[in-house]
């Protein structure tokens, strides 16, 4: 079985001494029964007050760690790690993969990952760091996925910053291509593709709930949504919310305060039901791009979108609070949790899921090696209640698993750019894995 992902994360005003704290937590893991000893694959997150030392910081990580050859990950705004949230701070946050070298593959601009059948690697899922610049993300995302066998990427923005800090480092400290880069970049796209061989499972978390029905899109032009079901859209969205644009200082905040899931027929099960955009459960599957209002258009009765919208779509208005954020957050933990369980439980993962939350040190019987959170910049834990509370409400529901993430400027999972969302990837420990 493939022993428990190793971290390690630190805030301090020098990034030298932020990294030998990290290391010396990283060390003291890879020395412990169960985790492990000997890693090849490293993913970095550090925030941007350290940017400008991130070529020093990868030196000095692969200097100290000469078994792990292959390094990826980005700066951003703000960075996760366990149950901690580092966000316009300076921090460091590290976790080493065990994962068999054939199993997996550094990328960036200058080595772009093969198709399926042209190398001796097929890519089955990506981990993906994108800059904030990128000119037609969205078709660069599709064009990714259609190299790989499974279509699914998970990832994102990292930062509203271009010309942001990326890692890419194969094999033996370089990748093809890279000639004498020293394995940072600025700008563009990278990240690690995973094999069939690596089981991950995958969850996308939108915390908002739909304010009315699923709405059909039959009139629009650009970004503006002029009818829905044959109805001024403008009203529609009015009457929902129950206000009137006569009494502004009622209307306008509520209106502010909405925004709008979108999602095509492509998107869709073709034989699902029109509302199958909604969950049971009452929340946005990850099929559903949530997009803010900008602007209202009362000559056209049209509703604004920060996307292109087209005939044919659906459309339903929602509002997101802390408390539908909450929810739906330990909703897909849940999810995944669940699917990870087998229905007969082995007494060392009965006795791993029964410990309670103070004794719940990561553990192999839970069959999560580790994982990835990226999570929206305008979320973390003050949209959750208070410092950390995004990341705590992760580790109760999830367990106490080994976990780094960053905070993005827009959220990559399936083929899709979504925006004020949570994608939750955990890398499964199993004989398969």
């Amino acid at each position: 079985m493939p022993r428990l992902f190793v971290t390690g994360h630190a805030t301090h005003p020098q990034w030298r001494m932020a990294t030998a704290l990290v290391l010396a937590q990283l060390r003291g893991q890879m020395a412990l029964p169960d985790h492990a000893a000997a890693p090849t694959l490293g993913i970095v997150y550090l925030t941007d007050a350290y940017a400008a030392h991130a070529e020093e910081i990868l030196d000095l990580l692969g200097a100290e760690l000469p078994e792990v050859t292959d390094w990826t990950g980005t700066a951003a705004l703000g960075i996760a790690a366990g149950a901690a949230e580092y966000i316009d701070e300076p921090a460091l946050a590290v976790m080493l993969c065990d994962i068999p070298a054939d199993r997996y593959r550094v990328f960036s601009g200058v080595a772009p990952l093969a198709a399926p059948g042209f190398s001796s690697f097929d890519a089955h899922a990506v981990l993906v760091h994108a800059d904030a610049a990128l000119p037609d993300l969205p078709e660069l995302l599709s064009e990714l996925a259609e190299r790989t066998t499974g279509g699914y990427l998970f990832g994102g923005i990292a930062g509203v910053r271009p010309g942001g800090v990326q890692f890419a480092v194969g094999g033996d400290g370089n990748i093809r291509g890279q000639g004498s880069a020293s394995g940072v970049f600025r700008g563009g796209m990278s990240g690690v593709a995973f094999g069939e061989g690596v089981r991950l499972v995958s969850r996308v978390t939108q915390g908002c709930r739909p304010v009315g029905p699923v709405h059909r899109i039959t009139a629009a032009q650009d970004n503006v949504v002029t009818a829905l079901d044959g109805q001024p859209a403008l009203q529609v969205l009015l009457d929902e919310l129950q206000v009137d644009l006569n009494e502004p200082h009622e209307a306008l905040p509520r209106v502010r305060a909405t925004l709008a899931g979108l999602s095509s027929d492509d998107d869709l099960p073709h034989d699902g039901p029109a509302d199958a955009l909604v969950r049971r459960t009452g929340d946005f599957g990850a099929d559903t791009r949530v997009r803010h209002i900008i602007g209202l258009d009362p000559s056209r009765q049209g509703v604004a979108l920060a996307d292109r919208v087209t005939p044919g779509m659906r459309l339903a208005f929602c509002e997101r609070n802390a408390a539908a954020a909450r929810a739906d957050l330990v909703r897909i933990c849940a999810e995944i949790r669940e699917e990870l369980e087998p229905e007969d439980l082995p007494l060392a993962t009965a006795a791993a899921l029964a410990a309670p939350e103070a004794e719940a040190a990561p553990h192999p019987a839970r069959r999560i090696a580790g994982a990835v959170y990226v999570s929206c910049s305008g979320r973390g834990g003050p949209h959750f209640g208070g410092p950390n509370a995004e990341m705590q409400i992760v580790r109760r529901a999830l367990g106490d698993v080994p976990l780094v993430g960053f905070f993005a400027g827009g959220e990559i999972a399936r083929h899709h750019l979504y925006g004020y969302t949570g994608v939750l990837t955990v890398f499964v420990a199993g004989d398969d894995a």
